[in-house]
């Protein structure tokens, strides 16, 4: 007799790049605050060299290959097609975007599943300044950055959201194809054109607070050439607005 699979009606798509401390206990923290949930983990690793992909086939084996996906690329390409690339694999109606680096809480997941389906919603992004989010791990100079990036977004372009440039977020499927189609930014810009394309397009969307933790192990990947696109995008959106 033939097992039929089912179908998972969420696909998570975790980018990952040197990652291979944090995966296991990421994979293990959605395992853990998802149960009864469906579900499917997509790991789009870009050629990471500390063996991310090893790990990932690892945790493969252990939760298996109906429940976790590994579609690995040849090199670091940008968060936009990472996620453009996991969305071609995906399965589910619903698809939540977030970090491996344990930044994203999985325990905020079912919150935001409850909030779309009470109110019928397209996107739901997580916020760490609104209702008692937060940040923790940050000193005050990437505080004070991050705080004054998303002051200036709301300013300048009058999002609708909280918090314009978070990445942990819930879409419908078919929403998520069209932001991604219609967005050119690329990086850290990406998730703030996406919300800012949302909200011009009408779509329906919520907010959950997070508490943001800075990654346990590993470096940041936000330098100085990030910070320099942000600002870049920033004029671009800024510039379709006028």
């Amino acid at each position: 007799m033939i097992a039929v699979l089912s179908t998972p009606k969420y696909s998570i798509i975790l980018p990952t790049y040197n990652e291979k401390e944090n995966l296991p206990i990421c994979i293990w923290l959605i395992e853990k605050y998802l149960k009864g949930i469906s579900y499917e983990i997509i790991i789009v690793d870009d050629a990471s060299p500390d063996g991310t992909q090893d790990v990932a086939k690892l945790l493969e084996k252990e939760y298996g290959e109906n429940k976790i996906l590994i579609k690995p690329r040849a090199g670091k390409l940008g968060l936009g097609t990472a996620y453009s690339h996991g969305l071609s694999f995906a399965r589910g109606e619903f698809i939540i975007l977030m970090d491996a680096d344990l930044s994203h809480h999985p325990k905020f997941i079912p919150e935001m599943i409850a909030l779309q389906q009470k109110y019928k919603l397209d996107i739901v992004t997580g916020t760490r300044y609104k209702n008692g989010g937060g940040v923790s791990g940050w000193d005050l100079k990437r505080k004070t950055i991050s705080k004054g990036a998303n002051f200036l977004a709301q300013f300048l372009l009058n999002p609708g959201v909280s918090d314009l440039t978070g990445s942990f977020r819930l879409y419908k499927k078919e929403v998520l194809a069209t932001l991604i189609a219609e967005s050119v930014s690329k990086g850290y810009v990406f998730q703030m054109e996406m919300m800012f394309r949302a909200k011009k397009s009408g779509y329906r969307i919520g907010e959950v607070p997070i508490s943001f933790v800075d990654r346990f192990f590993g470096e940041s990947k936000l330098g100085s050439q990030e910070i320099v696109d942000y600002a870049k995008g920033l004029l671009y959106l800024f510039a379709i607005v006028w």
